[in-house]
């Protein structure tokens, strides 16, 4: 299924990532993953949130790279 959304993009849209407290959050997560070897599920299901988060970003940020590219004359 294809859903269409129509939005209007802020003037920052570049900006479209984590805060940075999150993303120090996930930093440490996957530190403390590649040290120790091990999460605790909780903080797996974190650390999985945070990324899936990082992906919509980034692919927000894309799509309104496009998006912008296809306006211009």
């Amino acid at each position: 299924m294809t859903v269409i959304v129509e939005l209007d993009l802020p003037k920052d849209w570049r900006r479209f990532k984590l805060p940075p407290a999150l993303d120090h959050r996930l930093q440490e997560l996957l530190d403390r993953q590649d040290r120790a070897g091990k999460l605790s599920a909780q903080e797996r299901r974190e650390a999985g949130a945070l990324a899936e988060l990082v992906d919509l970003l980034s692919v927000m940020r894309l799509r309104a790279t496009l998006a912008t590219k296809k306006r211009k004359p």
